[in-house]
């Protein structure tokens, strides 16, 4: 039914005239009837200037720079493609997806090998191609040093991965101690390894903690140079922000909503939700972040980098996506629920992953009625999956729609390349995993599309 008088928060997106114009073509009607349900289309020119946007803002701080896509961000084989073409490497953390990465161009020393305790049999192979291997531990190094000699294999290459001072209890990199006891045996195997430096991750996306301490890492460099080391690169991890929304919508969100805007009366700490807006996002994060001024250091980052001569490498996932896609469901039924609707759809929540991180994906879904004559007005409703779980909802949130959704329509969730539309996806109830929908030269009256290579 329709509701007046209620004011229930929204949340739309930054306008995207590229998913406009496929939005706009009728094609996804079409794309949902003959794939037979629920389905991801992917705009590869979004990845391509968000690449060319990252090494822009290196180029104009004067920072020799590498920027890695991160590629358990989204799984699609254009990804990487792009990312082959655009001159930037791939960061991998599997023997599937090194191969994955190779198969599909990306030449071995433009890897970078990351995840904690790898297998053996990665590191052989990572040691094979002439990838770079962020080693997280101390055990890891010595298994590293021990394939190349047991090889014969040529030197590996490495960062050492550091344990931010400000997140210390995370599993992943080496502390202070373990830092120094790794340049020591760096050193002494010799020519086994080639120290390239250092790298991090760090959790959050705020700029001044990943400046200081990307400062850090430049000292390092210069302490390990007197040992020895070549110790000439940086890696700062991801953690550029993407922005979905404006200011405004956000704060405004964010101050309007509570439980009562969610089925089953659903709370959610606004602690646990993505922040869906940023000041400064994708490559302008990167520029913010070479301009700040490290703790401890008069100079900025890109200053810091330019003097002592540091490459500065970057593994971004989610900033490369950014706009790069959308996932399509189509409504199968719809229920009335006190002053709102409650619609099921022909896919789940793994394919909108936020749920499974005890979040919510907030930016409004597009709805596109198949009948023009359906009635207009303010239609609350929130959405659920196609399968047997109460939890499986892919928005909690009551959704005001403008028209009244029906069975047959489609509901399209806008920008989810970035680690959303199958991060978390599975054949649950022998499901078939979306397929996704590469769209090629939006610019043409009419999108042209082919499906991705890869479907797993």
């Amino acid at each position: 039914m329709a509701v007046s008088g209620q004011a229930l928060p929204t949340l739309p997106v930054l306008p995207d005239p590229a998913t406009d114009a496929v939005v706009g073509s009728g094609l996804l009607e079409e794309l949902s009837y003959a794939l037979g349900g629920p389905f991801h289309f992917l705009l590869p020119d979004a990845f391509d200037t968000n690449l060319r946007s990252m090494r822009s803002a290196l180029e104009e701080a004067g920072v020799e720079g590498f920027v890695y896509f991160a590629k358990k961000a989204g799984k699609a084989a254009v990804w990487v493609e792009r990312s082959e073409a655009g001159g930037a490497g791939v960061d991998v953390a599997s023997v599937g997806e090194l191969r994955e990465a190779l198969g599909h161009g990306v030449r071995g020393e433009n890897l970078v090998v990351t995840g904690p305790a790898k297998s053996g049999a990665l590191l052989r192979l990572a040691v094979q191609q002439g990838a770079l291997i962020a080693v997280d531990a101390l055990d890891e190094l010595d298994a590293l040093i021990e394939t190349v000699l047991t090889g014969p294999l040529r030197p590996a290459r490495l960062l050492l991965r550091c344990l931010p001072p400000a997140q210390p209890h995370s599993r992943f990199g080496m502390n202070d101690a373990e830092l120094a006891t790794a340049m020591d045996r760096c050193v002494e195997a010799g020519d086994a390894v080639r120290m390239e430096g250092f790298s991090f991750h760090l959790s959050g996306y705020a700029i001044q903690p990943r400046a200081d301490l990307a400062g850090q890492l430049v000292d390092l460099c210069l302490k390990a140079r007197v040992l020895g080391l070549e110790a000439g690169r940086i890696s700062i991890g991801g953690g550029l922000a993407v922005s979905y929304t404006d200011a405004d919508s956000w704060h405004t969100f964010l101050a309007e909503q509570n439980n009562s805007h969610y089925h089953a009366g659903k709370s959610f700490s606004t602690g646990d939700f993505y922040p869906y807006h940023s000041p400064a996002a994708g490559a302008g994060a990167l520029r913010a972040l070479l301009i700040a001024h490290p703790e401890g250091h008069r100079q900025s980052l890109a200053e810091l980098l330019r003097d002592s001569g540091v490459v500065l490498l970057m593994e971004p996932g989610r900033a490369l996506l950014d706009q790069a896609g959308a996932t399509v469901f189509r409504i199968q039924g719809v229920k009335d629920r006190n002053g709102y609707q409650l619609l099921t759809v022909d896919g789940t929540s793994l394919s909108l992953s936020e749920q499974w991180f005890n979040s919510e994906y907030l930016p409004d879904p597009y709805l596109l009625s198949r009948n023009r004559d359906a009635p207009v007005g303010t239609y609350p409703a929130a959405v659920g999956a196609a399968t047997c779980l109460e939890s499986d909802m892919l928005t909690w949130r009551k959704i005001p729609f403008p028209r009244r959704p029906r069975a047959g329509d489609l509901l399209v969730y806008p920008n989810t390349a970035g680690y959303q539309m199958d991060s978390n996806e599975s054949p649950f109830h022998d499901l078939a995993l979306p397929p996704k929908v590469v769209i090629d030269h939006t610019e043409r009256p009419r999108p042209r599309w082919r499906l991705d290579r890869h479907f797993t």
